[in-house]
């Protein structure tokens, strides 16, 4: 589809190189019969350069395509306006490219409500700390939660105040579905616990955008079809508990040294399982914790977290099991997670994840 789209810009593109010929005589141009004069013909051949730059810019991904687009379309049509007779046909390409560029404005729209959100996060919620994470700072914790920290090599280790993480994977709402490919982006802060999710995706071959956004105890979460349609709208003290269940997971699985935090209160069950419960103001959530003999965690399993469209919320046991513990940027950590909601009838898997990066105790946003 993307380039299919590609030659149809850069063949309307070069279409208006046509006025351009006429109006300097280089060429008879017999399906333009108006007459066209050289500025205007010099009008023709700026369109051709605005549609050639924008089918590379959006072959190419970049975040500020759609301005060009836009500008070539507005411009373009303006000028079959004018020479409707000869060039009104001209309009089809120009609502094509024009619904494209619309969804690239979407996708620019909720990714800077996503940059904006992170950046104040940065100036109002980010003291880092050099402190290094020791044996006394993990001396509370039950004795496989320790375990699991020398594992992950978090002991010996700056403390972690803040992270970035990337994730490639799929999503589906169900289980007879294929999933939807998605990459995401996201950062967590811990002074102030918050956290800022983006993932694009594509659903029936049409781009959607998620963005979770969770601070001061409160989480949203929209999906947008096209980068415009709201297909999920989910808040409210539902959603408020959810996220915070999901801040909680991120603690474990991405940020093991955040554990040593006082806000989770230690159950222990057996010696490789054991209850966290973690409070974040006055929204109060818990989960279990399964390792193995190794000092791996290898699934995470709450009660508290729902499972939502925006309309309505279904509370199933929400477990995360994970895989591929590796080295990922000094931490062994597992490389790959299933996301899935213990149905009365079944599991249903409707998330698989993998990282693809992770930075920690970062000073500023990076895009």
């Amino acid at each position: 589809m993307r380039i299919l789209f590609l030659i149809i810009v850069f063949l309307h593109g070069l279409i208006h190189l046509l006025g351009f010929l006429k109006a300097f005589g280089f060429q008879e141009v017999k399906a333009l019969t108006v007459s066209i004069s050289k500025p205007t013909g010099i009008v023709w051949l700026i369109v051709t350069g605005f549609f050639l730059l924008y089918g590379i810019l959006y072959f190419s991904s970049t975040k500020y395509a759609w301005i060009v687009g836009l500008i070539a379309v507005l411009v373009s049509q303006i000028l079959i306006i004018y020479f409707w007779k000869d060039a009104k046909f001209g309009t089809i390409p120009n609502l094509i490219i024009l619904s494209v560029t619309l969804v690239g404005l979407g996708s620019y729209l909720l990714h800077s409500e996503f940059t904006s959100r992170v950046k104040r996060d940065f100036s109002e919620n980010n003291t880092l700390s050099a402190d290094i994470l020791t044996e006394t700072d993990i001396a509370h914790l039950p004795p496989i939660v320790q375990k699991y920290l020398y594992y992950t090599k978090s002991v010996g280790q700056p403390k972690i105040t803040n992270f970035r993480a990337e994730f490639v994977g799929g999503m589906r709402s169900k289980p007879e579905d294929e999933y939807m490919k998605l990459q995401s982006v996201q950062y967590n802060f811990y002074q102030k616990p918050s956290r800022y999710f983006y993932m694009t995706a594509s659903k029936m071959g049409l781009p959607a955008t998620g963005l979770h956004l969770y601070q001061n105890e409160t989480a949203t979460f929209e999906v947008r079809l096209l980068n415009w349609f709201k297909v999920v709208d989910a808040r409210g003290a539902k959603m408020n508990q959810a996220e915070t269940v999901t801040l909680l997971n991120d603690m474990c699985f991405i940020a093991p040294a955040t554990l040593i935090d006082r806000r989770i209160k230690w159950e222990v069950i057996d010696d490789t399982t054991v209850n966290a419960i973690f409070k974040n103001g006055s929204i109060s959530v818990s989960a279990v914790l399964y390792f193995n003999a190794e000092g791996e965690l290898v699934n995470f399993i709450s009660n508290d977290r729902y499972d939502t469209n925006g309309k309505k919320y279904d509370s199933y046991p929400w477990a995360t099991p994970v895989t591929n513990y590796r080295i990922i940027n000094g931490y062994l950590l597992p490389g790959k997670a299933k996301l899935i909601y213990q149905k009365p009838e079944g599991d249903f898997t409707y998330g698989e994840l993998e990282y693809k990066s992770v930075k920690y105790n970062l000073n500023e946003f990076e895009d």
